[in-house]
């Protein structure tokens, strides 16, 4: 399994930037996938994921609203569109894959394999 994310950068406040991140080595059009995030001096933070094969995404409160998750399957590649930005967007950006699982009523999700991450940093 390899992720690559690319399309990070220097945006000012307000601005918009779309990170990509290529997969390979496993059949991305089945698989589910998340963006996390960490700011500087903090932990990791969810951020969205996306189940592409029955079509479900979910946004962290903090990003609902102003970031859009999607796949390209014929790219095997994941993006997080990202507009509206804010300060407390500064953080190196992670994808990685995840695996859905049900215990009773409960269902929750582990992380796989991610990616080196991408720098994005909010500032004027």
């Amino acid at each position: 399994v390899q992720l690559v994310e690319s399309g990070g950068g220097l945006v000012q406040p307000g601005g918009s930037l779309r990170l990509s991140c290529a997969a390979s080595g496993f059949t991305f059009s089945s698989s589910a996938m998340s963006w996390v995030r960490q700011a500087p001096g903090k932990g990791l933070e969810w951020v969205s994921s996306i189940y592409s094969y029955i079509s479900n995404t979910y946004y962290a409160d903090s990003v609902k609203g102003r970031f859009t998750i999607s796949t390209d399957n014929a790219k095997n590649t994941l993006y997080l569109q990202m507009n509206s930005l804010k300060s407390e967007d500064t953080a190196v950006y992670y994808c990685a894959t995840i695996f859905p699982y049900c215990s009773g009523y409960v269902c929750s999700a582990y992380f796989g394999s991610w990616g080196q991450g991408t720098q994005v940093t909010v500032s004027s």
